[in-house]
């Protein structure tokens, strides 16, 4: 009951609320990461009474497809998996009056998981609370302009961007190995001599008139 209280005052809130600083369009290097399993738990969360209704199966789907488009991308060398849980969401509903101008909102907890390690990274649930993007048609109440479909994917896709926010404060989850020596690279990476210039191959050099 807290939750879902809480979850209607988040919702009602975020119509007047800033928009938050935008992350750019690219992910952001995070040092060895390589995503690994990306696994989404939906089962019971906590729904707002003012909210319409998705399923564990769109939640799944729709946070798998966000976090691997996010960090699908990052090349590194160690392999990270995501558990993710949905604790509870609001999905504005159309028809709501304009004064509450109400935006979704989904409440997740994030566990990273490193794969060389086997275990966790941080040994508690990361909680995150994340808003639909402030815009013309959410400061009216998102319920009037989007389908349920469209608002789960925004959430979604504003959870990974949380997320990645997250991990960017902790730089030391992602060590990347030690660069090579410069010395022995340059030994290593320098040509052969030609074969030509052997002291096998050298010719003496003929003096003029000789």
């Amino acid at each position: 009951m807290r939750l879902a209280a809480a979850l209607i005052a988040l919702a009602l809130a975020a119509g007047c609320a800033p928009p938050r600083q935008p992350i750019g369009e690219f992910p952001a290097r995070l040092g060895a990461m390589q995503l690994g399993h990306v696994v989404v738990v939906a089962d019971k969360p906590t729904v707002s009474p003012i909210s319409r209704e998705a399923t564990a199966e769109e939640w799944t789907a729709a946070l798998k497809k966000a976090f691997e488009d996010r960090f699908g991308r990052n090349e590194g060398t160690k392999w990270y998996h995501f558990g993710l849980h949905v604790d509870g969401y609001a999905l504005a509903p159309p028809g709501v009056p304009l004064v509450a101008t109400p935006r979704s909102v989904l409440i997740l907890s994030a566990t990273l998981w490193d794969d060389e390690k086997g275990g966790k990274v941080n040994d508690t649930p990361k909680q995150l609370t994340v808003f639909e993007s402030l815009s013309g048609e959410t400061a009216l109440g998102s319920g009037l302009f989007k389908t349920r479909e469209q608002q789960i994917e925004a959430l979604a896709f504003n959870a990974a961007l949380e997320v990645e926010k997250w991990l960017l404060e902790n730089p030391q989850w992602f060590p990347e190995p030690p660069p090579p020596d410069a010395a022995s690279d340059a030994m290593t990476a320098a040509p052969l001599p030609p074969a030509a210039t052997s002291p096998a191959t050298l010719r003496p050099l003929r003096r003029p008139g000789a």
